[in-house]
């Protein structure tokens, strides 16, 4: 399945797998899939799901989907500082829309939400 949503003004063509839309089918709230775009001492990409995605600007992908883009940057550049993730702050980009992914595939595979998000877009024949 897939459908395009508008972020920040940029278009953002969203794939999922039959067994993604058979498991948003039964949830009972839309899932929300934020693409995180990380800026430090290196850049990171990830694709957070449900109550870890925070973006501030999801757009409708479906009845069951809702699609958001995170900028942020580490507070510290020590990484070697922190356990685990460390602390996070929103990026303020001049101009975000310049970042906003081409495209996002998701994926529900042995229980759990999987998926990559693209910044350029497909070359087709």
């Amino acid at each position: 399945m897939q459908t395009t949503v508008e972020i920040l003004g940029k278009k953002v063509r969203v794939e999922w797998s039959s067994s993604a839309d058979k498991k948003m089918k039964e949830l009972t709230e839309p899932l929300l899939v934020e693409m995180e775009l990380y800026f430090s001492c290196l850049l990171r990409k990830a694709v957070r799901f449900g109550r870890d995605a925070h973006s501030g600007n999801f757009a409708l992908a479906g009845p069951q989907l809702k699609i958001g883009f995170r900028p942020v940057m580490t507070k510290a550049c020590r990484l070697s500082d922190f356990e685990g993730d460390p602390p996070l702050e929103d990026f303020p980009i001049v101009k975000p829309e310049a970042f906003v992914p081409k495209r996002l595939t998701i994926d529900y595979r042995a229980g759990k939400w999987i998926g990559d998000f693209f910044l350029q877009r497909i070359q087709t024949a």
